[in-house]
């Protein structure tokens, strides 16, 4: 199950996580991501797609009701 947004790709991003101390662990920010019944095409096809909660606010996505 990957975590990549279908509309916009977004994916998760690594870095370092930086303590007061000055120490560095490796850290993963993920998208937060929802699954969706949306339209999908010209023919009106409901489908489920994974979607970040940027595109689905932005109005890229019509939902199926």
């Amino acid at each position: 199950m990957s975590r990549i947004c279908e509309i916009c790709g977004k994916k998760p991003v690594k870095g370092h996580k930086v303590s007061h101390a000055n120490n560095k662990s490796v850290k993963i920010w993920r998208p937060n991501l929802q699954k969706i019944r949306c339209v999908v095409g010209k023919s009106g096809e409901v489908k489920r797609v994974k979607a970040c909660t940027r595109c689905i606010r932005s109005g890229f996505l019509k939902k199926a009701i």
